[in-house]
This record gives structure tokens, sequence and C-alpha cells, in this order.
């Protein structure tokens, strides 16, 4: 069973019977009482460009426009190392030779991506993303705190950081954070509603896509302006502009390691890479078992590692994002999920700072884990 889906069950098998399931919304916007927001919390697109501009180290890229008319925002530390290339990633691997595509023993750097929100109430990603620039150009958070040896293992490598993937959905989501909210109002503002105002939910609203017509009530944040789950876009044909962007991102790049950050109800987790290598999904096992043992120092919450297993079954798991990350750039990708600390006796709690401290340590270990690849590039 994917673990995506064995959460979720495990979390909320009797959600209806504990939850509203119908919310317009004008009760939506009755119901917020979102806590005050501390400076360090990033929870909208609003004033990021003019954040840009004011980057001394890093770079800013436009490399996309959102079918809403917003730009995607790569920024990126470190040079970026020429090295031959004589094929696509595909047909590398079809030729036994991933080199072939591109030689990434042969850079000083190993190459680390962050891909933020592709589900726009997801902000946990956001906010980290936005630290991790800030100690990037300063070396302290936004909470002021020093995080020079973060900074130095970022200096070591050269990071790609998409701060936001999916902007339109950013923007809907008018909360600026999950923090304390019920169940039905996280899965309102999350997944949307129907034309009748029933809240919609796991897995059925992934059942019409793009989310378009008169029987969608509320988009939710999942979706683009166009209705499109970036998540779950049609890779081979793409019905929109972000993961096309973020795709070929990675594809001239060729990242060492890639994450396409999330969030949800329960502790935080790296989550099994579908249609993958059996020792890719290793790979991750084992930056997980890194990441976990920091998570334990810091007294922060997480889950267990995943077990490695081929795709099968009548329900397999689905060609997302993260696979086809691996797919077009030989990255090991995985996706993460971060609490939103939502007001529920079966949810992760956790407080802002928490989660913004979750987000950090799974940067450092990413980097620590990307040179330790790049000095023992066999595993010895």
């Amino acid at each position: 069973m994917p673990q995506r889906l064995l959460v979720f069950l495990l979390l909320f098998a009797s959600a209806p019977a504990w939850c509203d399931d119908r919310m317009t919304y004008e009760q939506a916007k009755e119901r917020l009482k979102p806590p005050p927001l501390p400076e360090f919390w990033v929870g909208d697109v609003a004033g990021l460009a003019a954040r840009w501009e004011q980057l001394r180290i890093g770079t800013c890229d436009v490399i996309a426009t959102s079918p809403g008319g917003r730009p995607l925002h790569l920024i990126a530390y470190g040079e970026r190392e020429d090295v031959r290339r004589r094929a696509n990633f595909n047909s590398a691997i079809g030729g036994q030779d991933p080199a072939a595509y591109l030689d990434k023993n042969a850079r000083k750097k190993p190459v680390v991506y962050f891909v933020g929100p592709v589900h726009g109430h997801e902000v946990e990603a956001l906010t980290g993303l936005v630290n991790l620039i800030q100690v990037m150009e300063t070396g302290r958070d936004l909470l002021g705190r020093d995080r020079s040896k973060l900074r130095e293992l970022g200096n070591r490598c050269r990071l790609l950081i998409l701060p936001a993937g999916n902007p339109d959905g950013i923007v809907r989501f008018e909360p600026r954070t999950a923090f304390g909210m019920t169940f039905a109002e996280f899965q309102f503002w999350g997944q949307g509603t129907w034309s009748d105002h029933r809240i919609a939910t796991w897995p059925d609203s992934k059942r019409q896509h793009p989310r378009t017509g008169p029987e969608i009530g509320f988009l939710g944040c999942y979706f683009n302006d166009a209705g499109i789950n970036p998540m779950h876009d049609e890779f081979f044909a793409p019905m929109s502009t972000e993961s096309p962007a973020i795709l070929k991102v990675a594809m001239q790049e060729g990242p060492d390691l890639a994450v396409s950050l999330h969030s949800h109800q329960a502790a935080p987790v790296l989550l099994r890479p579908a249609y993958v290598p059996l020792d890719e999904q290793q790979r991750v096992i084992s930056l997980a078992e890194k990441c976990y043992e920091l998570f334990d120092a810091r007294e922060l919450p997480h889950g267990k590692p995943f077990t490695p297993q081929a795709e099968g079954g009548p329900r397999p798991a689905s060609f997302n994002l993260v696979s086809a990350l691996y797919h077009i750039s030989g990255a090991t990708s995985f996706t993460f999920e971060c609490p939103h600390g939502i007001d529920d006796p079966r949810a992760c709690r956790v407080s802002l700072e928490q989660i913004l401290e979750i987000q950090l340590t799974l940067y450092e270990a990413m980097m620590q884990f990307a040179l330790d690849a790049k000095q023992h590039p066999s595993g010895e």
C-alpha cells in the first residue's frame, strides 16, 4: 500500500463521522481565526519579487508564468558547472551510460533542488525556503537565529530554490496558515468543494482533472487558476506551465538531489518515490534515516522510513512530479511531508517555530547527504 495512502487511512478513516462535510466560502471565511503570524512566517507570494530584488549573493530568474499571470521565481546559489553532455537522460539510460546525459561526478559541488509548494495551502515549505534564502544571504534566519552551519553547507553546494511552485494556489489560500484549523476547514481550503458545497476529500478530489466545470464549487488551493494540480500534470503533454518549468530546470541542471515539499496532518516524513529503481528508493531511505536522527537530536517528531517496493496491484501509485524529476534528470528525488499543526486529536501537534525548524533541519540533512555522496560516490 502506498505510504501516503496508509498515513491517510490510519489518521482519517473515520473522518466523515467527526468533521463537517459541507461548507460554503462565506462560512469558511467566517470561521477563520488565524493566529497572529510572526515575522518569520511567509504564507503569501505578495512581496516576494521585492524581496528577491534585495538579493546580494543569490541570483533570481523567472522560469515561467502561471495561468493566473504570476511569476515562478528560481533562486540559485553557487556557480553552475558546465560539464559535457551528449544525450538526454532517457536516451543515456537506454545507452547504458548515465554520464552521457551529464557526468555528475565531474562536478566539484553537488546540486540540490528544492521545489516549493505546488499545493497552495502547504505554505510551510514557502516559509522554510524564504528562511533558507535569508540564511544564505545573511547567515541568520528570519527569527535572527545564527544558522552559520547551514549556510556553510549551502556554500559547498549549488542550490536551486523554487520558493513557490504554484503561486495561483498560494494566493487563493487566504488564511496564510493552516495552523489551528479543524480538519474540515483544512480540507476546504486545500481541496475545495463540489457545487453542492460538499468538501472535496482525497481521493475523490483527484478524480476530476482539470478541476473545472459546473460540478466544482470553491476551487481549493491544490490547483492553479486553470484547475491543474501540478503534482499530477500530464507530463508528456503538459496542461499548464508550472510542471514543465520545474522539470526543465531539472533537465538543464541535472541535480543530484531533489525534493518536492508538501505538508499534511501527520508527523514529518520522507515518502517513497514511485516508478524509480529500488536502489534510488534505498538512497532516499538512507537520507530519511540521517534526517530522522537530526530530528531526534532536536526533539522534533517524525515518521518511519518506508519500505522500498516496485509498483503493482490493481491501484498502483501514480507517476507524479517526483517520478518525472528522476526520469528527466536522474536526481534522487522524493516528497517531503511537513505537519501543518491543525487542531485535531489525530494530527501531529507542532508550533510554528517547530515547523520552521523541521524545514531547516531537512535542508541541512539534504545538503550534508549530497556532500557525503560527492565525497564517497560509491558509498564506501
